[in-house]
């Protein structure tokens, strides 16, 4: 019952938004051609539920003709991204076109970040768990800390998604998506900090 719900949510929030950002997304996208060379939306391929790779959808953020897989900093100082781009990465607006790709079923609203397939072989078995789910729009690791927490810590946040997911937690990680964007601190953030420090990041 819930993986129905759940799906019925993700349609119905997605095209809804699509609708409701429609004249933000189309001049995010004419912004980005007109300053920079290049296409607005970019794809690259990640890892789905059970592996199944996908294809995601996203703004460009950063200049043509840079190595995308180079060392990436924390802060929004990154000469690799475009001007619009910065103020996209810092509001998250460059992962609007993924509501696509939750509308062909690839993603889910909430649910682990999609990551490269490579990066699969790095995980042990319990990590592997995150791969169980849809991958999300945003997730547990998104409110509790983003850049700030380490990928070990991320992982375990995304394992403890899948072992306690259900409607009212995916309902209010939504609200406090909303509430980190506009940068305040959300009450999943303060909790799940203080459950990785008692747990002191046991992954394995």
């Amino acid at each position: 019952m819930y993986r129905f719900v759940k799906r019925v949510f993700d349609i119905l929030l997605s095209l809804l938004a699509i609708i409701a950002l429609l004249p933000v997304l189309v001049a995010i996208f004419i912004a980005i051609r007109l300053t920079s060379k290049g296409q607005a939306i970019f794809s690259q391929e990640r890892a789905g539920k059970n592996a199944k790779p996908f294809m995601l959808y996203k703004f460009r953020t950063m200049k043509t003709g840079i190595d995308p897989f180079g060392a990436s900093p924390k802060s929004q100082v990154d000469p690799r991204l475009t001007k619009i781009g910065k103020f996209l990465r810092e509001y998250s607006l460059d992962e609007l076109p993924q509501l696509f790709n939750i509308v062909k079923g690839e993603m889910s609203i909430v649910g682990p970040r999609p990551l490269y397939v490579a990066q699969i072989a790095e995980w042990n078995e319990t990590q592997k768990r995150r791969l169980l789910v849809k991958p999300g729009l945003t997730g547990l690791a998104q409110i509790s800390g983003r850049g700030e927490i380490t990928i070990e810590t991320k992982l375990a946040l995304d394992v403890d998604y899948v072992e306690t997911a259900g409607f009212l937690t995916d309902v209010k990680i939504v609200l406090a998506t909303i509430g980190c964007v506009f940068g305040r601190a959300s009450v999943y953030e303060k909790k799940y900090s203080e459950t990785m420090e008692t747990r002191g990041d046991n992954t394995g």
